[in-house]
């Protein structure tokens, strides 16, 4: 069967809205969905999943194809397996601050009180953390860089004084406004998110 150069440029403009859809998928953690339980589900690494700064695991046992009519049962299952461990452990959360500012607001500092007993909690203790901070894109490149960074150097400085993390577990990061959350409102609260990446 023959597709029209039509039927191939609407294919792949679905699929680039699909892809995009499902890079925005992740979930943004918010009010009282910032608990224990789910950051500690968010930034445990799956088991035998690839942590930053650790050498890959290959193994000789499994070999992952692409999925075809002639595809063996459980093939795709395996494959399924592989890309869910090969997904970094992280949570994005809604962390607020003051306009054009790096001060942390009440709010922020109740959601990172829970983010700090997290971080003390046994199955995450071993671990060293990014904090992102992120930007919307208002303020022009350099300004949001600027700011995310020092939006993600509040949160260190807040973990670290507040609940006694030790600094060298945690980097900041300033993203600017690289990773817009909502693409379709620049003004998104969740464009202004800390995202928590585990590294090891």
């Amino acid at each position: 069967m023959k597709l029209s150069i039509h039927s191939l440029q609407v294919a792949a403009v679905v699929f680039g809205a699909l892809c995009l859809s499902a890079a925005q998928a992740e979930p943004i953690l918010r009010g009282k969905d910032i608990n224990e339980r789910n950051l500690i589900e968010a930034l445990s690494p799956a088991p035998g999943g690839a942590v930053e700064g650790e050498p890959e695991v290959r193994t000789r046992s499994i070999k992952v194809m692409r999925d075809s009519p002639t595809a063996k049962p459980g093939e795709a299952a395996v494959k399924s397996a592989a890309r869910a461990t090969d997904k970094k452990a992280s949570a994005s959360l809604l962390i607020t601050f003051e306009t054009n500012s790096s001060e942390l607001t009440s709010q922020a500092r109740s959601a990172l009180d829970v983010v700090g007993k997290a971080l003390q909690n046994d199955k995450l203790a071993e671990f060293k953390f990014a904090i992102e901070g992120h930007a919307d894109p208002r303020g022009g490149d350099d300004l949001n860089f600027r700011l995310s960074q020092a939006r993600a150097e509040s949160v260190v400085d807040y973990l670290a004084s507040a609940h006694n993390i030790d600094r060298e577990r945690l980097r900041p990061v300033g993203k600017g406004s690289t990773e817009l959350a909502n693409t379709q409102r620049a003004d998104a609260p969740e464009n202004r998110r800390v995202t928590i990446t585990t590294l090891r």
